[in-house]
């Protein structure tokens, strides 16, 4: 027999699915559900608690529950595509903005990540905005001797299109880690972060098929509007 809270869980689902609770509209009040539902805050903390779990709300601080958008952008974790690539498969309604592009100044743990040695480092930070929201930072960083140089076009348009197809480098493949983190002051300054208390963050090593590694990048996304996919086979003996 399902407890009360579940009940009301799966009732809050139904209305959510069904568009009596639009997508970025706010749920109402624990106070306001709890005498709805006819029971006590403490059992409405609990199916909120598993609508936040299983994604359907984000809960802000001092402001309530507000409902996700269920058509969530996909972002592939396993494959290496780019922003413009993953735009046009989606149609998004976005920008870039290139926040900086130069040298690192102080790379050494950037060259210790990327083995670069005395070798001059690009630093590109680059804001996502879509539906005119800005919730992707990208921060990404190449060596100098396989990227020699880097205009604010390409940082706007592909970097990655730049590489493959004026530079003549294969993109082979890449490892990465992702991880839920606090948001950091910078990425308060440049994202549209107002309630939100954590940031995902994707980090990645990308390697040429020479098994160069020349790229190490950090894509810290709002974790509201995306979900993180991935293709998984079992292997059997």
């Amino acid at each position: 027999m399902k407890k009360k809270y579940q009940k009301i869980y799966d009732d809050l689902v139904e209305k959510i699915k069904g568009g009596d609770y639009p997508a970025s509209s706010m749920l109402p009040s624990e106070n306001k559900l709890a005498d709805h539902y006819n029971t006590s805050r403490e059992t409405i903390r609990k199916a909120l608690n598993l609508l936040s779990y299983n994604g359907y709300i984000q809960k802000i601080r001092g402001k309530g529950s507000v409902v996700i958008d269920l058509n969530k952008f996909s972002f592939p974790v396993s494959g290496i595509v780019s922003f413009q690539e993953l735009n046009e498969d989606l149609h998004l309604s976005s920008r870039t903005i290139v926040e900086k592009l130069a040298y690192l100044d102080d790379a050494e743990e950037i060259s210790t990540i990327l083995r670069s040695g005395t070798e001059n480092v690009w630093q590109v930070n680059r804001v996502r905005e879509i539906s005119g929201e800005r919730i992707i930072l990208d921060k990404d960083y190449f060596t100098e001797r396989f990227v020699p140089k880097l205009s604010k076009a390409i940082c706007e348009r592909s970097i990655y299109q730049y590489i493959e197809e004026e530079l003549g480098l294969p993109i082979a493949f890449g490892q990465k880690e992702m991880v839920v983190e606090a948001p950091t002051p910078e990425d308060r300054t440049l994202l549209d972060m107002e309630g939100f208390s954590s940031i995902v963050v994707i980090r990645s090593h990308v390697y040429l098929d020479d098994t160069s590694l020349f790229q190490y990048s950090e894509s810290r996304h709002r974790p509201d509007k995306f979900r993180f996919v991935d293709f998984a086979r079992r292997v059997t003996n």
